[in-house]
């Protein structure tokens, strides 16, 4: 069925595609419990895992194939999906899955410590830190090609004229982007962007029909307010992304950000921003190989997966 005859509406409440991420997702979790149960805890490197993403012909978002699927590596890789139609009562859930690995754990009883031991644990907190290592790049775009005019007016923070630009392909459902912008991009902001040596720039890659919602709303939301209404879906990723309803959801969100049940009807009914949303995502993946989210490029060079604070400062640092 083309996107031509289906309501916009339905489009976006696709209960079929997010049901499917929904138990992918699921299954990963439960993959990753196992494995953490069998192994020694490892750090997870800020790498994303490659998957091809093919979009499907005729503007639709994605071919129906297999669900998103949060990578190894600190990502959400793209996956085979398609944002087709469902009823206007409900969006099934698509579930914030961690994709990192957890740490087995067992507990003993304690034991008095030795002075000597005391003293051993009192110098090793006094050394100084160890330095973080630069992340390496996976390859290199072109800026300008990069920062060309897109589907859709570019979302930013910081000085045009900053000396490191950073542009960020996310998803509003990856756990990975979540806890991203939750624990690292404010300090990023305040450190860096705030003193104008870096332009942060965010760009839509959703990978269900919720995600793109939620894009949507923060589009629609008023002027100057598009960063903050990310932040706080963001911050309440597992009320809206898991809920039953993903609809009403939403909208309790949006009417926090003051929208109306009209303007909040109205911005998800909007097929030209859908099809934006959709064209930039598709952008991303054909002119610049993003296939997972996050991916960050510094100054145009490639990186996947989310980065601490210390990891990307290190990297902003290199470059200033």
């Amino acid at each position: 069925m083309s996107l031509s005859e289906l309501s916009p509406f339905k489009r976006l409440l696709s209960g079929v595609a997010v049901a499917a991420i929904a138990v992918t997702l699921a299954a990963c979790s439960d993959e990753k419990k196992d494995a953490a149960a069998k192994t020694p805890a490892t750090e997870t490197t800020d790498t994303a895992a490659k998957t091809e993403v093919k979009p499907a012909d005729g503007g639709s978002m994605m071919s129906s194939a297999t669900a998103a699927k949060p990578a190894e590596g600190g990502s959400m890789m793209a996956a085979n999906t398609t944002m087709k139609p469902a009823d206007n009562s409900m969006m099934a859930a698509a579930k914030p899955v961690d994709g990192t690995t957890t740490s087995s754990t067992t507990s003993s009883a304690a034991t008095p410590a030795t002075a000597a031991a005391g003293q051993t644990q009192m110098a090793q907190a006094a050394a100084p830190a160890a330095k973080v290592e630069v992340p390496q790049s996976e390859g290199e775009v072109d800026v300008a090609k990069l920062m060309a005019p897109g589907p859709l007016p570019e979302m930013s923070v910081g000085k045009a004229d900053a000396k490191v630009t950073i542009v960020e392909y996310m998803s509003m459902t990856c756990p990975h982007c979540a806890r991203f912008h939750n624990e690292t991009y404010d300090a990023i902001k305040t450190k860096y962007v705030d003193s104008g040596q870096v332009r942060f720039v965010l760009r839509e890659f959703p990978f269900d029909p919720r995600a793109a919602a939620a894009f949507m709303l923060a589009r629609c939301a008023p002027e100057g307010q598009y960063f903050p209404m990310i932040s706080m879906l963001f911050k309440q990723q597992e009320q809206w992304a898991a809920a039953p309803n993903g609809r009403d959801a939403l909208l309790q969100m949006s009417k926090l950000a003051g929208f109306t049940q009209e303007s909040f009807e109205a911005c998800l009914t909007n097929q030209k921003l859908l099809d934006d949303v959709q064209a930039t995502m598709q952008k991303g993946d054909k002119d610049f190989g993003v296939k997972a989210t996050p991916t960050f490029f510094v100054n145009g060079k490639k990186y996947s997966g989310e980065m601490s604070v210390d990891t990307m400062s290190a990297l902003i640092d290199s470059m200033l």
